[in-house]
């Protein structure tokens, strides 16, 4: 299979990925947050392909993406007050709701769990493709199972290419880490995966505090059920091996000096005076979010065996990050 690469600001290009979706075949897709592997999904056949083109785990559920807040409704079996508070200030955008699935959603969608997530995408070429298509999409990163996720369509096609129908290049996503992930299940919201809304944000919304689940920060049990995406498997990984580091600049430099990693992984405002490689990440979390899985891949490309890597805040858009490179590196951390 030649894998198509389209042009998201061609109108021909997006009436072809909508032809090639309502036929059952794979395409990639931006959003806001990274590139989404998409199939239809109700065609429980054309979600199976999604897991064979990834090598992903069958026990790993994915998020079905709308093009409005309206079209989610059908897929659940309620909406509650708290999901449409939400919806009315984050969608569209990068917040995933997990509520109990309709039964005519199959169950390959939610590695065969009674929730479904949802998000409604910000991104206007997802919004345009929505439409065209027709259908809901299951989409989760269109990149390896494992690797980091993919932020531009050539990282796309360098996990990917023959194993897909096509790639829809919309140039580099704006957010950069994956939507947040939320549970309204029950009566408090519980936050699975920190990303694009803060739990800040959320809290200021809803005047009140929202539960942060233990996996957050820490591996799920091997025979525990993952709820969401990104939560029970190394996640998000260059194949070299990552240190997450904590602590001062000058603590940082010493450790690096001692152990003499491959190479480090650092803020752009860091004064750093070794003859190590050396790549940065930004210094705010926005910046260390859009930049983040693309540096990662640079990791790879540079051959490092091993990084160390400057742990970010963990307020805001930080926990996102924080979380990413926590998986990433296999929970693997030092404290200094």
């Amino acid at each position: 299979m030649t894998t198509l690469h389209l042009n998201a600001n061609n109108p021909d290009d997006i009436a072809r990925a909508a032809s090639l979706l309502r036929a059952g075949e794979l395409v990639a897709i931006p959003t806001e947050t990274v590139y989404g592997l998409a199939a239809n999904a109700l065609d429980p056949a054309a979600v199976a392909k999604i897991f064979a083109a990834k090598g992903r785990p069958q026990d790993n559920p994915l998020i079905v993406h709308v093009a409005e807040p309206s079209q989610a409704l059908p897929l659940v079996k309620g909406f509650p007050f708290t999901a449409q508070r939400l919806a009315d200030a984050f969608w569209p955008g990068p917040l995933t709701f997990i509520l109990q699935r309709e039964d005519h959603i199959p169950e390959i969608v939610s590695a065969g769990l009674s929730t479904l997530a949802l998000r409604v995408p910000a991104h206007p070429a997802a919004q345009v493709l929505l439409r065209a298509a027709g259908i809901p999409l299951a989409a989760p990163s269109a990149n390896r199972s494992g690797s980091p996720s993919p932020t531009l369509a050539s990282h796309v096609l360098y996990d990917l290419n023959g194993k897909i129908a096509a790639v829809l290049d919309a140039g580099s996503c704006t957010v950069g880490i994956e939507s947040t992930v939320l549970d309204l299940t029950s009566d408090t919201p519980l936050l699975l995966r920190p990303g694009g809304v803060s739990v800040e944000q959320l809290e200021k919304e809803l005047g009140r505090k929202i539960e942060i689940s233990p996996a957050v920060a820490h591996a799920l049990e091997n025979d525990a059920p993952a709820p969401s995406p990104g939560m029970k498997y190394k996640h998000y990984a260059p194949r070299a091996e990552l240190t997450l580091v904590h602590g001062p600049l000058e603590a940082f430099i010493a450790h690096a000096k001692h152990v003499k990693p491959d190479g480090l992984l650092v803020f752009d405002s860091d004064e750093i005076s070794l003859d190590m490689p050396m790549l940065h990440y930004g210094d705010c979390p926005e910046q260390q979010a859009q930049q983040l899985f693309a540096k990662l891949r640079e990791i790879d490309e540079l051959g490092w065996c091993t990084a160390f890597v400057r742990c970010p805040a963990k307020e805001g858009l930080g926990l996102g990050v924080y979380n990413r490179l926590l998986r990433a590196a296999a929970f693997r951390e030092v404290f200094l």
